[in-house]
């Protein structure tokens, strides 16, 4: 399918949308208006030049949503890849370069992230923020490289929280309890207090605890199995404080605070070095659902800290904001790969004892962030608006590997000579054959503006632009039998102005027709060595020549409409975004390593719909859905001109589905109170397409992996079979309860019907070591208490 083809499919389908959603307007009811803040400035979301979704406080509520990927069902183009809690990797309208892992640190991210004004996104390490006491969670869907700037060239997700309330006492209080059928108990606790502090300030405070239930089992040495490994635990809290000091001046400090702590990792394996069908001098394995293979336990955890101060001062002719921020992360990311450094021993020639070593990779990243935004807009209600800003920000970002294997040195003297243990080491610890640390200084530089017209009463015009400058500077230091011992300096910078422009047109008070072209962009970088010891003569060949990628840009183009009834919502846009040196990540084969590059060019086409209706009082209808086709229009080669990792004119771009939809009803039995309580019953539906987590996984599919090791009895020779195409799935979830304005009461099912879904592929050493799929939670039954007061 051409581009032009596919851009007037999507104009066309758009069309027949619209023609069909205006006339099933006729029953009216009054329905609730969300303000938003996707433009800096308070707007009613049908008003919004373009296409934005807000998930309420009382959306969240009732569909029971308690992380991002539970709210991505209820948002048109968004796909999260959910890779354990505090892992998610999310992609908006197609936009995606595959799969980022934990040690990509140089990549950026491609939907920036926000708490509030808070820059709080780093790339596969989304913060997994408890989501009690939000107001709302806003996706601006396309390039909002304006006003938000580099890492929002897919679009923007916005944390807004409930603000401290001046002269009101109040709070809130809520308790869950949830069972995962053949898997772990788990649970929540959460409050939030509202304190005045007088008449010109007050003071919300928000406290959260949960517990993660565990659905993934371990087999272990011996036939021992350890259930529900990956189990967890969420902690933290949020103090905000607000003080009218004038009429005129508010300032607003807060602070907060999470800790995630989790065993282990959604991994559901085919095969590990350790345990396959194919050995003979150890019990073969055959996995089942939600199971792997571990020597040792895993971890990871992600404490978190955010202190912010917003002042706003009120100018009469324009209100001034100042947003400070400072967000310090410590990553601990903790895995057993024992296969993975077992996998080369083997290659090395160990004896069984030497390769059947308790090894440990741990990742660590230290994050300390500072951020300056000032901006100035218009208050005044003429035709004229406008809002300038600046921005800075500052991050240091120390990232460090280790992989402690007690008593490798050992086995590696004994196999190749003895002192070659010592004579790799590097200055790092003996008994870690692999060991780097990367320190990366980054700061930027912007100033932007947007500024809109109204020609008429019907027609306004939108124009805005932002000027960046980005430089960032890294150190790499590595040292072990693994690695390509380094001690080498980087830097990397670039600068450029993204513009924007979009126009709105209405028809009719309850009719919104919006265009725009915006550009976004997101920074490029310099990648790793490679582990040149483990890899092929072959790949080190084609892999090596990768050492930087520049900035990745796209051009987005999109028609959108927006129609408000009051018993009837109905927002569509069809768009096509251009993208310039996408930065695509792939395995480096037999390396071990990951690399980034650009493809000159690809486009991300579709459409989404988001919907709502209720025909009469008390039930509702809502769906969400989208149609993408994300491919690449170039074509990589290596010097012998064989295209690498799939690269290719016409393949699929990685980890997003062509389609995916989600419908929800609800009835509210208004006339059937009990005890004051009016009781409710609700069902969400959401299908995903297939996808696949690589580009190269669409060549050569299904693939067949060959260890090429000999261990435990197998030649190595034997072939493991695998569909890399992620197969569809479908979750139904259900819930009934009881609601007032003080209390609910929830019962629900999620994942009724016990869908395994693949989310994921993994593969360890280019599959040599280990393959499995990340998955998703099982069935699992729950109830959640509410109190208001």
């Amino acid at each position: 399918m051409t581009r032009k083809r596919s851009w007037l499919y999507a104009v066309s389908a758009i069309a027949m949308a619209v023609a069909v959603a205006v006339p099933a307007t006729a029953h009216a009811q009054n329905s609730d208006e969300i303000i938003v803040t996707a433009t800096k400035r308070e707007t009613s979301i049908q008003n919004v030049p373009f296409s934005v979704n807000a998930q309420t406080e009382e959306d969240i509520q009732r569909t029971g949503a308690t992380t991002l990927e539970d709210i991505s069902r209820s948002v048109a183009g968004m796909a999260v890849q959910n890779l354990g809690p505090g892992q998610s990797q999310v992609a908006l309208r197609g936009v995606s370069a595959g799969q980022i892992v934990r040690d990509q640190p140089g990549v950026k991210e491609q939907v920036g992230v926000y708490l509030d004004d808070t820059v709080i996104s780093l790339s596969l390490f989304t913060p997994d923020l408890d989501l009690f006491d939000l107001n709302r969670v806003e996706t601006l869907r396309g390039p909002q490289g304006t006003l938000f700037g580099s890492g929002s060239v897919g679009g923007t997700i916005r944390y807004i929280t409930n603000q401290p309330e001046l002269g009101r006492t109040g709070g809130a209080l809520e308790g869950n309890l949830n069972q995962i059928e053949d898997g772990g108990t788990g649970g929540h606790v959460r409050g939030m207090v509202n304190i005045p502090l007088g008449e010109n300030a007050a003071l919300r405070v928000v406290g959260h605890y949960t517990e993660y239930a565990g659905f993934i089992d371990a087999l272990r040495p011996g036939g021992v199995t350890s259930e529900d490994v990956n189990d967890g635990t969420r902690q933290g809290f949020r103090a905000a404080l607000r003080l009218e000091a004038t009429p005129n001046l508010t300032i607003t400090p807060r602070v907060n605070y999470q800790i995630v702590d989790v065993n282990g990792f959604n991994r559901q394996e085919v095969y590990n070095l350790f345990a396959n069908p194919y050995t003979t001098t150890r019990p073969a394995v055959r996995f089942g659902e939600r199971q792997q293979y571990l020597l040792l336990d895993e971890q990871f955890k992600d404490e978190t800290f955010i202190g912010d101060l917003t002042i706003e001062y009120d100018l009469g002719w324009a209100a001034l904001t100042s947003i400070s921020s400072y967000v310090s992360r410590n990553i601990l990311v903790s895995r057993d790969a024992s296969a993975l450094t077992g996998s080369v021993s083997v290659d090395l020639g160990f004896p069984t004892a030497g390769v059947l070593l308790p090894s440990n990779l741990r990742d660590n990243t230290d994050l300390n962030q500072f951020t300056q935004e000032v901006r100035l807009a218009s208050t005044g209600s003429g035709p004229f608006q406008w809002l300038v800003g600046a921005f800075y920000t500052d991050v240091q970002r120390d990232y460090s590997q280790r992989l402690p294997t007690p008593g490798y040195d050992f086995y590696t003297d004994v196999t190749l000579g003895a002192g070659t243990a010592a004579a790799v080491r590097a200055g790092f610890p003996a008994n870690s054959p692999y060991n780097s640390d990367l320190p990366y200084d980054i700061t930027q530089y912007a100033v932007f503006g947007e500024a809109s017209y109204d020609i008429s009463e019907r027609l306004t015009v939108t124009a805005g632009a932002r000027w960046y400058d980005f430089q960032e500077d890294r150190r790499f230091v590595s040292g072990g039998l693994f690695a390509d011992i380094t001690n080498r300096s980087d830097s990397t910078e670039s600068d450029g102005v993204t513009p924007r422009l979009m126009l709105q047109y209405r028809p009719s008070d309850d009719i919104r027709i919006n265009l725009q072209a915006a550009q976004g962009f997101r920074l490029g970088g310099v990648n790793d060595p490679l582990n040149v010891p483990l890899c092929t003569p072959s790949d080190r060949a084609i892999f090596g020549g990768f050492q930087s990628y520049d900035d990745e840009t796209s051009w987005n183009y999109e028609a959108g409409f927006k129609l408000t009834r009051p018993s009837f919502t109905f927002n569509a846009a069809a768009f096509y975004n251009d993208i310039t040196d996408l930065q695509v990540t792939l395995d480096a084969g037999s390396c071990s390593s990951r690399i980034s590059f650009n493809v000159p060019d690809a486009h991300a086409a579709g459409i989404e719909i988001e919907a709502g209706w209720s025909p009469m009082p008390g039930l509702e209808f809502s769906v969400a859905g989208s149609w993408v086709e994300a491919e690449f229009d170039s074509t990589v080669r290596d010097g012998s001109g064989a295209v690498i990792g799939g690269i290719q004119s016409g393949n699929r771009l990685a980890s997003v589905p062509d389609y995916q939809i989600a419908a929800t009803a609800a009835y509210y039995f208004q006339n059937h109170r009990f005890n004051g309580m009016e009781p409710f019953v609700a069902a969400t539906v959401q299908h995903v397409g297939s996808r696949y987590t690589q580009p190269s996984d669409q060549v050569n599919n299904p693939r067949g992996f060959v260890s090429g090791l000999p261990f435990g009895g197998a030649t190595g020779n034997e072939i493991t079979r695998v569909d890399l195409e992620l197969d569809p799935y479908t979750i139904v979830n259900i819930n009934a309860g009881l609601q007032s304005d003080e209390w609910g009461l929830t019962f629900y099912v999620n994942n009724v019907t016990d869908e395994n879904a693949q989310l994921s592929f993994d593969r360890e050493r280019g599959g040599r070591a280990r393959l499995a799929f990340h998955t998703n939670q099982p069935r699992t039954f729950g109830v959640t208490l509410r109190r208001s007061f």
